[in-house]
């Protein structure tokens, strides 16, 4: 998957395109080559039109801003077409979404790790990760993300009672996926920045439900 990032990632540099931002999501328009490669690594969601030679891509807002900023080769354009700074486009993911450096660390964490990451809505979860292509396997893990720290104004909703875990350990395991949950720590940096994320930690945790019947024979029990 790494080496298919990197020829989108030298396609765009080379090509220029830009991405028009619409509220938290990014447009894209791309041709045959470039629709390819969007669908080869996964980034975006092709929405349908009447155009045959060119194809329109949607961009979540955590792709939007790793294809700009990590990757750095896609310039993204306000609605007057003027072009933004890391800092602005940073700066306007977060006043749609308050929880966007949280899920933009974890997306480029797992990114990192040449994991696709997909949205897990249909979950329950924040994101889903797949191995490999998700045309040829199903996704892994079902991630959810949680804020860890000092920071007392903004508390974790989910995930705070054990029926809560077991809730989400039971959805898991029904579509054969596993929970991973993704511990975010801003260690105090400030969030307006768009250069906070690399203070960010990110501490992975895997859950999974324990039957007390598959482990019987591995204890043993000392009768007086």
């Amino acid at each position: 998957m790494s080496e298919i990032v990197k020829q989108l990632q030298s396609t765009l540099t080379h090509s220029r395109e830009t991405a028009m931002l619409s509220g938290y999501v990014a447009l894209i328009k791309a041709n045959r080559e470039l629709a390819v490669l969007l669908e080869r690594t996964c980034f975006g969601r092709q929405i349908t039109t009447s155009e045959k030679d060119e194809q329109w891509f949607q961009l979540s807002s955590e792709e939007t801003f790793y294809m700009h900023h990590a990757l750095q080769s896609l310039v993204v354009v306000n609605h007057n077409g003027i072009p933004l700074s890391s800092s602005d486009l940073w700066n306007h993911l977060k006043t749609f979404k308050a929880t966007f450096p949280e899920l933009y660390i974890s997306y480029a964490h797992l990114r990192g790790k040449n994991w696709v990451v997909r949205a897990g809505a249909q979950y329950c979860a924040d994101f889903v990760a797949y191995r490999h292509h998700p045309s040829l396997v199903h996704s892994d893990y079902a991630v959810i993300i949680l804020q860890e720290g000092d920071d007392n104004m903004r508390q974790n909703e989910r995930l705070t009672a054990w029926s809560d875990v077991h809730c989400s350990i039971r959805v898991c395991g029904s579509v054969a996926k596993t929970l991973l949950v993704l511990f975010v720590n801003q260690n105090g940096s400030d969030a307006t920045l768009h250069s906070c994320f690399e203070q960010f930690s990110v501490h992975e945790r895997v859950i999974t439900r324990w039957v007390a019947e598959q482990c019987r024979e591995e204890y043993c029990f000392e009768h007086d």
